[in-house]
């Protein structure tokens, strides 16, 4: 026979809970919790301003503006807010949106935002820079859909490969991509070229791994230019995917140099830049 709470009648592993007005028995495990906030369109999660319709049914704020009714009772949708679901939203853990690719994080909803946006389970967009592919899918979906959809790319081997760019003087925003396969994974390289509106040219150029995070912590690579007595070089940890070129490029996280340097090492319009991936020796 199970223990009873003699204030309420309840197992101990349960809880009264008044929530606009009704008394539910809820199981106290999250999941269990987090499943009253499911939205009856999407089955996301109903998250803080809750609004319900008239007989108290939820819907979350995606779906609400598409609505002209409420899509269990047909009613009318209404502006309430529901303070006791909001309430009962402060403590509840809900799984990331992600949870069905793998991620098993749990948190509170109003940290599901910031997590949501870097989670290492959401979608990889085409990594080719630019705006005009809109490709998404899984990390292994991405080779494939670079290799069917982006054939102009070039993959090279090994881990010292000479990245030429070809034609660097050809006027406004010029993108040049290469991939460098080495040490089992697939890199990404980068070279864009900006004209500001003085007609100041700025190139920025990065590596990427087609791989998460975690993954890129395990590589290291070079970027040098080189030319009569000179030589210009960036290090650094190759960026995810995830993260995209974007990111590197707003915070300079890249070899960063003027058209006026980029004239002082390229041979006839073309720059060459030697690409060096190396394993690092982490603890």
């Amino acid at each position: 026979m199970s223990q009873q709470n003699s204030a309420s009648g309840l197992p101990d592993n349960e809880r009264q809970l008044d929530v606009a007005g009704s008394s539910l028995a809820l199981s106290s495990s999250g999941s269990d919790l987090a499943s009253l906030f499911e939205c009856p369109v999407c089955f996301d999660y109903v998250l803080p301003p809750i609004l319900q319709c008239q007989s108290g049914h939820l819907v979350c704020s995606n779906c609400r503006p598409k609505l002209t009714c409420c899509p269990t009772c047909r009613g009318s949708l209404g502006n309430i807010r529901n303070l006791g679901m909001e309430k009962v939203a402060m403590t509840v853990d809900f799984p990331c949106k992600y949870a069905s690719s793998g991620c098993d994080v749990t948190l509170r909803f109003i940290q599901k935002p910031e997590h949501e946006e870097t989670c290492e389970f959401r979608p990889y967009s085409c990594p080719c820079p630019g705006a005009s592919c809109k490709w998404q899918g899984s990390l292994d979906q991405v080779m494939p859909h670079l290799m069917t959809a982006h054939k102009s790319i070039t993959n090279l081997q090994g881990e010292d490969i000479v990245f030429l760019a070809t034609d660097i003087n050809l006027p406004g925003a010029v993108d040049w991509v290469m991939m460098q396969s080495c040490f089992g994974h697939h890199f990404m390289l980068v070279l864009e070229k900006q004209e500001k509106l003085d007609g100041h040219q700025q190139f920025f150029a990065v590596v990427q791994l087609i791989g998460t995070r975690k993954q890129a912590e395990n590589f290291a690579y070079r970027l040098e230019l080189n030319g009569p007595k000179r030589r210009l070089t960036w290090e650094a940890t190759p960026r995810s995917i995830h993260e995209g070129v974007s990111s590197a490029i707003i915070s300079s996280d890249c070899l960063v140099f003027d058209s006026a340097v980029a004239h002082m090492f390229a041979d006839n319009g073309n720059l060459g830049i030697n690409v060096t991936v190396s394993m690092c020796n982490c603890s």
